[in-house]
């Protein structure tokens, strides 16, 4: 079997994936999991902050109880490829707050967008009044989620 990374052993990957799902167990009860003592797995934490394996420490919200009801996928199509122009409507998509994501893709569309807002009201405005009139969205289509089934940024280490 290939192994994803050849820098980090066993313990690093096991340090990895209890962050993945508890980001605030103390260092005790982390050491404890992974079976390491406590100053092995704060150095081995703090390397694997600095060599870039995490990125950084959130709090994942329950959208739903902040009042964000509706979440939606925008896919959308750019009227011409020059890079300046890409450029431009990337930096305004990236700095609007309602998309929690912004990828490039293969298909139909250039751009998939995350989005997450009040409520349908809402979508409809974020569509007409700063997706619409953005100079270079040749199309959209958008995609309404009923209901999430799994929602989870860990990824599998094994």
């Amino acid at each position: 079997m290939v192994k994803w990374n050849d820098e980090l052993d066993a313990a690093d990957t096991a340090i990895l994936t209890v962050l993945q799902q508890e980001g605030r167990i103390s260092n005790v009860a982390l050491a404890e999991r992974v079976k390491l003592s406590p100053p092995a797995t704060l150095t081995r934490l703090k390397r694997l902050e600095r060599d870039g394996y995490i990125d950084r420490f959130v709090a994942v919200l329950d959208r739903h109880k902040t009042g964000h009801d509706t979440l939606s996928f925008i896919q959308l199509t750019l009227s011409l490829h020059q890079h300046q122009q890409i450029h431009d409507i990337l930096e305004r998509i990236v700095a609007m707050p309602e998309v929690l994501e912004c990828h490039n893709v293969t298909g139909e569309y250039d751009y998939l967008l995350k989005v997450a807002l009040r409520n349908t009201q809402a979508l409809e405005l974020f569509i007409s009044k700063k997706l619409i009139p953005m100079p270079g969205i040749a199309r959209l289509h958008t995609s309404l989620v009923l209901k999430e089934y799994k929602a989870s940024m860990a990824l599998d280490l094994n």
